[in-house]
């Protein structure tokens, strides 16, 4: 089981939300660094370093991935099963393994995505 982060859940860790902290602390004692991508930061990221201090220091401790060419073409091809259209969502649930816990503020939305993408992934609230 890994952890995977979309934008709410860094908005969360940015507010201190203790139970999102505590989610992502016991996956980097486990070992693993949980896992988002380059559109998700950006999605959240503002102010820099001064502003968005407990982000920046979380960031170099995460499995950040790009969206590439093929990363962008699934994203595509599982919105148009999804008939959903946020590529940063889509992307988010493809980095996902079954048995993963996704950490979002939007679990209905990535329900249909993860229903299309036919992925065993916990949605947990962030």
């Amino acid at each position: 089981m890994s952890l995977v982060l979309d934008a709410g859940a860094l908005v969360a860790v940015e507010r201190g939300e203790r139970e999102v902290l505590a989610l992502i602390k016991q996956e980097l004692r486990d070992g693993r660094a949980p896992r988002t991508h380059g559109g998700v930061v950006g999605q959240v990221w503002r102010g820099g370093a001064g502003r968005q201090a407990i982000l920046a220091r979380l960031l170099p401790g995460l499995d950040v991935l790009p969206i590439d060419v093929e990363l962008g073409r699934r994203a595509g091809m599982l919105l148009g099963r999804a008939k959903r259209t946020d590529v940063i969502d889509a992307a988010v649930v493809l980095l996902a393994a079954d048995g993963d816990i996704i950490l979002t503020s939007d679990p209905e939305d990535l329900r249909a995505l993860a229903v299309a993408a036919r992925a065993d992934v916990d949605l947990v609230r962030a």
